[in-house]
């Protein structure tokens, strides 16, 4: 395979695969389903009571 045939096939799919991979990122991070999870993790390092169980 020539060069330039190795450029625009990974410049064409290597695009694809990367607009896959922020599209499913993005449908993981407002799944309705994950907003609890995501609502504890914003809210941990403000929370005293995990920082009691550590003492």
């Amino acid at each position: 395979m020539p060069y330039e045939a190795a450029t625009h096939f990974a410049q064409t799919w290597g695009l694809a695969l990367l607009t896959a991979l922020f599209l499913a990122a993005l449908f993981y991070a407002v799944w309705p389903a994950n907003g609890a999870t995501f609502n504890r993790a914003a809210h941990a390092p403000l929370d005293r009571e995990a920082d009691d169980d550590q003492a």
